[in-house]
């Protein structure tokens, strides 16, 4: 799988124009509203699949793991008339303690043919009440991820740098890459973070407030998403194609233990 670039949140088709506008290599599908990773409706994801389909490959947040429908309303990526996502995020929030593992696994089983699983790892992990982000790293090789999304629990407190104790994200990224995962990072990522988020090694940067005109909660704006693609290594023209994800074994250990969050 090649999979690099900026990554840009969006909530409908209008933001999702803006962003393939701006330069945006891939375009995630979320509803802010709904928490760090919140889950859009099936309209928006159906509308946005519309605009961004064969333009760029699209991806949806599929909200947390302990939000997941049992046995009520299918979740929107089960849409039969739509294309289905590149890639699903899925986070850890309130799972300490859980077998979460086992529910994870059981959460990608149900994901369509060819989409593939990102597990998402809180920097500040103990405020959400996730694991440590090192135990996710080791699971998602387990159990074959194709990626891992560093990322904040807490969008109202500072981002990703102020989130964990200097180097850890560093770190993260450094042992989910060497247990062969693809890694993205996010987390109130600013214009002026973006050349030190892409310093810490990911393939991919997400951003949304930063390229929105007032915040998360507002809109995204062309321009800004410009800006933010000129600040990527070798800028947004960078290559992506899908490749279907078969499971595969844990590929390397990670040690120790991280005191970070």
């Amino acid at each position: 799988m090649i999979w690099q670039g900026l990554l840009v949140s969006v909530r409908d088709a209008t933001e999702a124009a803006a962003a393939v506008a701006g330069g945006a290599a891939i375009i995630d599908v979320k509803e802010p509203a709904n928490g760090a990773l919140g889950r859009p409706g099936p309209d928006a994801v159906a509308a946005v699949s519309a605009v961004v389909s064969g333009r760029r490959p699209w991806t949806l947040a599929g909200g947390e793991l302990v939000e997941l429908p049992r046995g009520g309303p299918r979740p929107p990526w089960c849409g039969t008339d739509l294309e289905p996502p590149a890639a699903i995020k899925l986070g850890l929030a309130n799972t300490a303690g859980t077998d979460w593992e086992a529910g994870l696994a059981a959460a990608f089983a149900g994901f369509p043919r060819g989409t593939l699983p990102v597990a998402v790892a809180y920097a500040d992990w103990r405020r959400a009440r996730s694991p440590d982000p090192v135990e996710i790293i080791a699971a998602a090789a387990r159990l074959g991820c194709a990626g891992l999304l560093v990322d904040t629990f807490d969008k109202a407190a500072a981002g990703l740098f102020a989130a964990a104790a200097a180097g850890l994200p560093a770190a993260w990224v450094r042992a989910a890459r060497a247990s062969g995962l693809r890694v993205a990072v996010a987390g109130r990522i600013g214009l002026e973070d973006i050349p030190a988020a892409w310093a810490l090694g990911p393939d991919v940067v997400a951003v949304r407030s930063a390229v929105c005109s007032n915040g998360r909660f507002g809109r995204v704006e062309m321009d800004l998403v410009r800006r933010a693609a000129r600040l990527c290594p070798g800028g947004s023209d960078l290559p992506w194609r899908p490749e279907p994800w078969r499971p595969g074994p844990w590929r390397a250990d990670v040690d120790g233990k991280t005191n970070g969050g």
